[in-house]
């Protein structure tokens, strides 16, 4: 049986443990605020938290690790100063999206939407959101030491990806096949065995060949609102094929 599932890293996270799940089907996601729970971001700026919320964001679950968009390539988590994208660590993402299968199978066409929670086309409602996909499976965060092929994913920048509500729809595309904890990568480079923090960087080598029983990526999301008032028209639509 195949299923995609939701997961959240919690404030204060410190290392690539597991993560708890997110009760999407039953209405919950992430919900980004001010410097706390329930308190508005103002228009044209970026989160300063994010929660577990319900659908309409008025219930809170647990305290997120934050990810906030400062430049094209730099992120600041927890409110800390700013770091390149290609140096943040996998736990800063506060989302971790999980496919799981009964028997091993390869993932491809792995794509990821912000719409509007009602259409798939639709952008979502009155808020810009940046995406990014973290490949860094270091224990130390800002090292810069070589991980290896891990960044290589479905896009090469590092750049954030933006969803603007005044743009068409396009898909964001991820790593096909990343492997649990996302340690899948390419055997075409030399591989580093251990990286900074003892943390092991790769621990099969198959490239989008890789088959496993789990798949994981690794998201940093940053909201800005385009007016005042909340946000309910706002959802994630991940899709991919499996073989």
């Amino acid at each position: 049986m195949a299923a995609i599932t939701f997961h959240v890293n919690e404030n204060g996270f410190t290392g690539p443990t597991d993560t708890t799940l997110i009760g999407h089907t039953s209405g919950s996601g992430l919900g980004f605020f001010g410097q706390n729970f329930g308190l508005s971001v103002p228009v044209g700026q970026f989160q300063e938290s994010t929660y577990v919320s319900n659908a309409n964001g008025t219930a809170s679950g647990v305290k997120a690790s934050n990810t906030k968009y400062i430049s094209v390539s730099g992120t600041s988590h927890n409110g800390n100063t700013e770091i390149d994208n290609e140096t943040m660590p996998n736990y800063y993402a506060p989302l971790n999206i999980r496919f799981t299968h009964d028997d091993p199978v390869k993932v491809q066409n792995c794509k990821l939407r912000i719409f509007d929670r009602t259409d798939i086309e639709n952008q979502a409602s009155g808020v810009t959101t940046k995406v990014y996909e973290i490949r860094h499976p270091n224990g130390t965060a800002g090292d810069t030491t070589d991980t290896g092929p891990l960044d290589f994913r479905g896009r090469s920048t590092h750049d954030w990806y933006e969803f603007d509500p005044e743009e068409n729809m396009t898909d964001m595309v991820f790593t096909p096949s990343p492997g649990i904890s996302g340690l899948n990568t390419s055997s075409e480079p030399s591989l580093p065995s251990v990286g900074a923090g003892g943390m092991y960087n790769w621990l099969t080598d198959a490239g989008a060949a890789h088959q496993s029983t789990r798949h994981d990526w690794y998201v940093s999301i940053s909201a800005s609102p385009d007016s005042i008032g909340s946000k309910t028209q706002y959802g994630l639509y991940f899709t991919l094929e499996y073989l």
